[in-house]
């Protein structure tokens, strides 16, 4: 259903990404000094992340996991999205935290556990898929960029005020 919504929006998903990219550092910048913000943020971006990948489909599986590999681009509306799923999760953990090397590393275990789940059980009908992974981990360090980007902007900001130029 929601792949079928994106392949006729194919819009979407790089508006979003170009969106995190515009807005991600100043808005990150903005939530360092409010770490408690960030964090319910941070959470509440999981969630959209375990409804699309989490939440039970009817349909069947033959395949349990397909290993194979293929570069998110914005033609691959699948891959895509997913490399957009977890830039907002990562890029506010990083924050968080004001770790984005670790926050970059949570998103690509928690790819791998989302796919592990998935094909360890499959009454979800969603299958497990490398290429999920791969893109989801692109996606978090994509994010964990952007969180970079926001503490530097936060300490040059901060080292800033009060100077006299």
């Amino acid at each position: 259903m929601l792949s079928t919504f994106l392949i006729t929006h194919r819009w979407i998903t790089p508006v979003l990404l170009a969106g995190y990219v515009v807005t991600g550092p100043l808005l990150g910048a903005w939530l360092v000094r409010r770490s408690r913000l960030a964090w319910v943020l941070a959470g509440l971006s999981l969630l959209p992340l375990a409804a699309l990948t989490l939440v039970p489909v009817a349909r069947d599986l033959t395949v349990t996991c397909a290993v194979q590999w293929s570069w998110p681009t914005p033609a691959r509306v699948e891959s895509f999205a997913n490399l957009v799923l977890f830039v907002a999760p990562v890029a506010l953990g990083g924050v968080a935290t004001r770790r984005p090397v670790v926050a970059i590393l949570a998103g690509a275990a928690l790819s791998a556990a989302i796919e592990a789940f998935q094909a360890f059980v499959p009454a979800l009908g969603r299958s497990c898929d490398t290429s999920d992974w791969s893109s989801n981990t692109l996606g978090a360090v994509v994010g964990g960029l952007l969180a970079w980007a926001a503490l530097a902007l936060a300490r040059s900001s901060r080292s800033t005020v009060g100077t006299v130029h």
